[in-house]
């Protein structure tokens, strides 16, 4: 990594920027330089100073986003030599050390901003890393930070995943690029909780599947004996499998993609052994769920334990107020389809819709049925997945009981 202690690039912010930066805000953007020593270029190290001339921190500079620099280190000058990287990844590996039993080998090792690696995170399923880069910043520091990670975690292939938006910007690298050893010939599959997954680091949705629910697949896991149970945006069928360990009569998934819903009949088949899960009828129904679930579902009162986990319905701030009247419809149409003593878990992943708003959607479409309702828990992030910032906190739940 860049070894210089105090580099050239040197950023001057305004007084709103300070204390924000010594809050622990994870980025610097663009309106808030007052002053800038020369031109940078993507991935440069840049010192941000104060007003008064005083260091506050260091960041990698992006010369094209919103979001100039992204600090890796605040509070007093550091070296960031080769020897702080290593201690740097050293300490988020640590911080999962003991999160997990051997009943579990997929989970993130690196969470972005939240551990330090602002745009940046790193997935482990079993022997298969999926790198995943948002920023062109890390680019020219990939090299090293694949040394880093050889060094420190021990592995049979690492896989790079790019975000769209820098994909036309990554060359010599490639999404689905294999950095370290060979590209699997066959699926590679891993555990969460004792249930096995089959996962597409290669090509598959974010780093190959949705890691962070699974705090949430072991509470629905926890609440489905005896029910007959709805996975709606059910992707490669998480939800349904921990239902189905749970105890559950049947289990059907809906999903527009027949990719996915093809990959939850592959996990159904990897996981009979279980007879919970063997005992278990699973169905699958290709249609898109925010039509099947306003148009085409069956008469009102056909399951006890419904899941809608959408994907984001707000990805950027202008769509905030629609995606909230979304998820209401949704939650609406929903306790529709719900037997007596039946459970909604309803999720979001809008990181423009806060906890709040999201909350108050679902609770206001409960409280137009006219049942009666409890509120079961509202959940979060799982350990793995820190927030340390507002705008990292996107995962959120509630689960309501009729």
């Amino acid at each position: 990594m860049n070894t210089a202690s105090t580099p050239s690039l040197r950023l001057r912010v305004s007084q709103k920027a300070e204390t924000i930066l010594r809050g622990g805000h994870p980025w610097l953007f663009s309106d808030s330089i007052r002053d800038q020593t020369r031109p940078g270029a993507a991935g440069e190290l840049a010192i941000i100073y104060d007003r008064k001339d005083r260091f506050l921190g260091m960041g990698l500079f992006d010369p094209d986003g919103p979001i100039r620099v992204r600090m890796l280190h605040t509070g007093k000058p550091h070296k960031l030599d080769r020897a702080w990287w290593q201690q740097h990844l050293s300490a988020t590996l640590d911080r999962r050390r003991h999160l997990f039993d051997a009943q579990t080998n997929g989970y993130r090792l690196c969470n972005g901003e939240s551990d330090g690696w602002p745009g940046l995170v790193l997935d482990r399923y079993d022997t298969t890393l999926v790198l995943k880069i948002y920023t062109t910043v890390w680019l020219p520091r990939l090299t090293e930070v694949v040394e880093l990670i050889a060094e420190q975690v021990p592995h049979e292939r690492l896989i790079l995943r790019l975000s769209r938006n820098i994909q036309d910007k990554a060359l010599p690298f490639t999404e689905g690029q294999i950095l370290r050893g060979a590209a699997p010939v066959e699926p590679v599959v891993f555990l969460e909780s004792g249930i096995r997954f089959e996962v597409d680091g290669v090509r598959g949705q974010k780093t190959g599947f949705y890691l962070d629910q699974r705090e949430n697949r072991r509470i629905v896991e926890s609440l489905a004996a005896g029910r007959r149970v709805l996975n709606a945006f059910s992707f490669s069928g998480g939800f349904s499998l921990y239902a189905a360990r749970g105890g559950a009569v049947s289990v059907t998934d809906l999903d527009i993609s027949e990719h996915a819903l093809a990959a939850a009949h592959r996990n159904f088949a990897l996981n009979l052994h279980h007879p919970a899960i063997g005992r278990c009828r699973h169905e699958s129904v290709k249609a898109d769920a925010f039509h099947w679930l306003n148009s085409t579902a069956p008469a009102p009162r056909s399951f006890d334990l419904m899941i809608l986990d959408p994907p984001s319905l707000a990805r950027r701030e202008t769509e905030r107020s629609q995606a909230i009247h979304a998820y209401g419809r949704m939650a609406r149409r929903a306790i529709e389809l719900l037997r007596p003593q039946g459970i909604l878990v309803a999720c979001s992943c809008s990181a423009h819709v806060s906890v709040p708003e999201f909350v108050e959607s679902v609770r206001k479409a409960a409280t137009q049925s006219a049942r009666p309702f409890t509120e079961l828990q509202i959940t979060g992030h799982a350990a793995d997945h820190p927030a340390t910032f507002p705008e990292a906190n996107y995962l959120k739940a509630i689960y309501l009981g009729f």
